[in-house]
């Protein structure tokens, strides 16, 4: 341990190394805020930040046992997933941005000349099966996006529904939706 740290602190990483669950929840009152700010200074986006700090005590938990409280101290192991987790964020956001913007460029294209096209008619299906199964909110907030165009703040608005919670819904849709099509395009043609 960095030689001049707390002794209470001492004390909470070599806890939360151990598994207690009671240093997971004092160590997610400590230093989640600090987290959560670094986050939202990364990108920009509250509902965001807190998927992230969310996401490092998820990680932090799941992999406890690489921590080892004599190297460092748990607040900067815990910066050090942030860090890694909001990089991972900034770039899905990106590819997010990417893959909303391909999938409304396509609806347009579709509603100019999509009735008379076999093809367009039959991804058209199969998205909207795809959607189905989703489920809901998750369908109707991805049909908002898709079918009427609606940035994110204007789908939550409508659906009454935190920002952040629609950005997940959204992030969490387009990842299920890409596996669910790249297997449906792999599928061996009959």
């Amino acid at each position: 341990m960095p030689s001049g740290a707390p002794e209470q602190d001492t004390v909470l990483d070599r806890a939360f190394s151990a598994g207690s669950q009671a240093a997971l929840a004092e160590a997610y009152r400590r230093y989640a805020p600090l987290l959560r700010s670094l986050a939202v200074r990364r990108l920009a986006d509250p509902g965001a930040a807190d998927d992230v700090v969310q996401e490092v005590f998820i990680r932090a938990w799941r992999y406890r046992t690489s921590y080892s409280p004599e190297r460092s101290a748990l607040l900067a192991w815990l910066v050090g997933i942030a860090r890694n987790v909001a990089a991972d964020f900034g770039i899905t956001r990106g590819r997010e941005d990417v893959l909303l913007e391909a999938a409304a460029s396509h609806h347009r294209q579709e509603a100019d000349d999509g009735a008379g096209n076999p093809d367009r008619v039959a991804d058209k299906v199969v998205i909207e099966a795809e959607l189905t199964r989703l489920g809901e909110p998750q369908g109707s907030i991805l049909r908002l996006a898709f079918h009427e165009d609606l940035t994110h703040q204007q789908i939550a608005e409508r659906l009454n529904m935190p920002l952040g919670t629609v950005k997940s819904h959204i992030r969490r849709s387009l990842v299920h939706l890409r596996q669910r099509l790249e297997v449906s395009d792999a599928a061996p043609a009959r």
